[in-house]
């Protein structure tokens, strides 16, 4: 830098006002000043200067405490902090990750406010920033709990001092917090057997872990417990890429959950599906709560068409996951002159193709009589019977939709069945408790419909295993209380059979599986078709696409 030299005429102004002042002086005190100033100045002892700074020492001293009357000394900034390793912080060992609780709303346990929140790694709950007179900051003095991480970012910051602190015994906490899988992880997934163990010594299976029930959300912790056995929507949704671009706050909670129950780093066997089933209500418009029981079906079929919606844009033509693992095609012949549709006053029976993600089978009616020891009789029937109603012969009747014929055009790779059990009147809702006897390996269609030819001519596979089977257990009466679902799910990893009951999962045999009350299954093809869009599916779609021009996806189920 350049040597500043001093202006002339600057010096000269400030030489005259020194001037100018020294002449306003009056001239007794300008002579005083000139003695004082003419006179030796004599070197104090020791004890002298001593004694001075010591009141001047004491002078400072009243000063200061009278300014802290006023106030209280805090830090001068903590908006920049410093970085250091956790070997350098005297507080790491005071985490408890037993009390890490990450599957609640994350809002700040006083203001709360969801913006800027921060988790004290001590006592779990969840305080909002960490800068001066923060409710983070205070718990910090209050209570001498000195870790905290940033929930949006898993940074970890020691307070009131406000360092970062980084070691890599944090990271299994963020594991926690925001579980991450790779396409290694997925791909091994359904090939190992994994057993973890939990923080307090108990074993637990990722992707098999209890779900908690809040109050009464049993019916949705059911449905749940099926879509994550369910490979095809698993794997897509454990890998965030694959929906970035899709804002729907229902889509990335269900993806949230779905790495939580897969999560092989989870503190504890369970998790709880809050944050999703908060999505699900302001979703469906509080049509599906905590607080109110409601169908597993029903549920099914607005969550599957809402993730459908919402990954297309609100364009249900369109593709995706969801009609890609469950979407089948009917062909549905309406009787001419039945019904209050078109066929009412159609002189030809009227064909449309309709696609469906669920197919709903009716049940016989249950008989009137007893025993001989007067117990009720509760009647069986084969699936295999229920099914005919899709051979494309079997006349099903119904005043409003009309005289009606079902035939499966094209079969999903996952397919999804419910058996009517509740009917519904203006007094009470009835159960009918019939069994459905079912194979749980191997049901093959095409013992009791017609399957439809691939674009070689030859029938498509049509064997399918069962992966999910949701019953009701109790009267009718329990749907609108206490817990009466639970779901049977097979682990295939293990070929082995659990029953999982809210927070409950038992193995169970696979007898005990065929004989339970179902009322909603998910069955998974052998050999699985590859999804649309590939040369051979549109030839089949071409081939199939000459009866009638396809409805959208809204369709769910024939009644």
């Amino acid at each position: 830098m350049a040597d500043v030299k001093p202006d002339p005429e600057s010096a000269g102004a400030a030489a005259t006002d020194a001037a100018d002042a020294a002449a306003d002086e009056p001239a007794a005190k300008r002579a005083k000043r000139e003695q004082q100033q003419a006179q030796p100045q004599h070197k104090l002892d020791a004890k002298q200067e001593d004694g001075i700074a010591k009141q001047e020492d004491e002078q400072q001293q009243h000063a200061e405490d009278e300014e802290d009357d006023e106030r209280i000394p805090l830090p001068l900034s903590t908006t920049r902090s410093a970085v250091k390793r956790g070997h350098e912080c005297p507080y790491l060992d005071t985490i408890l990750r037993q009390n890490l609780d990450f599957d609640f709303e994350k809002c700040c346990s006083v203001s709360l406010s969801p913006i800027n929140v921060y988790v004290c790694l001590v006592c779990g709950k969840y305080f909002q920033g960490r800068g001066l007179a923060t409710h983070a900051y205070t718990h910090s003095l209050e209570t001498s709990h000195h870790m905290f991480m940033k929930l949006d970012t898993g940074k970890v910051y020691c307070l009131p001092d406000n360092y970062e602190v980084v070691d890599r015994s944090l990271d299994d906490i963020r594991a926690v917090l925001n579980p991450s899988f790779n396409q290694e992880l997925v791909t091994r997934l359904d090939s190992e057997v994994s057993w973890v163990r939990a923080l307090d010594g108990s074993e637990f299976m990722p992707g098999l872990v209890g779900l908690n029930n809040m109050r009464a959300n049993d019916y949705a912790n059911a449905v749940l417990q099926a879509l994550a056995r369910v490979g095809p929507i698993r794997d897509f949704f454990l890998m965030p890429a694959n929906y970035a671009g899709c804002r729907s706050l229902l889509v990335a909670r269900f993806g949230e959950l779905m790495r939580k129950m897969w999560n092989a780093r989870n503190f504890k066997g369970q998790v709880s599906p809050h944050e999703f089933m908060q999505a699900a209500m302001a979703a469906s418009k509080r049509r599906f709560t905590i607080e109110q029981q409601s169908d597993p079906v029903e549920f099914w079929s607005w969550l599957l068409n809402s993730l459908h919606m919402d990954l297309t844009g609100g364009k249900p033509k369109r593709r995706s996951i969801i009609t890609d693992t469950f979407k089948g095609e009917l062909e549905v012949t309406t009787l001419a002159g039945t019904g209050k549709g078109a066929a009412a006053t159609s002189k030809e029976d009227v064909v449309e193709r309709v696609p469906f993600l669920l197919m709903g089978l009716e049940l016989p009616p249950t008989p009137l009589f007893k025993d001989a020891l007067e117990k009720n009789i509760i009647p069986q029937v084969p699936i295999f019977q229920l099914l005919a109603k899709f051979d494309g012969s079997t006349v099903s009747d119904d005043i409003r939709l009309g005289r009606r014929k079902f035939r499966v055009t094209r079969l999903p790779n996952f397919l999804a069945l419910t058996f009517k059990r509740f009917t519904r009147n203006n007094f009470f809702t009835e159960k009918n408790p019939t069994l459905v006897t079912f194979p749980v390996k191997s049901l093959e269609l095409r013992d009791a419909l017609p399957v439809p030819n691939g674009p070689d001519g030859k029938p498509l596979p049509s064997k399918y295993d069962l992966i999910a089977n949701v019953v009701h257990e109790g009267k009718a009466g329990q749907q609108t209380g206490g817990a009466p679902y639970k779901a049977h799910i097979q682990r295939s990893v293990e070929k082995t059979w659990y029953e999982v009951q809210d927070l409950v999962v038992l193995d169970v045999l696979p007898q005990m599986v065929a004989l339970s009350e179902a009322y909603f299954q998910v069955y998974q093809c052998q050999q699985p078709q590859p999804l649309p869009g590939s040369s051979k599916p549109k030839q089949q779609q071409q081939q199939q696409g000459k009866v009638a021009k396809p409805k959208p996806a809204a369709a769910v189920k024939p009644s």
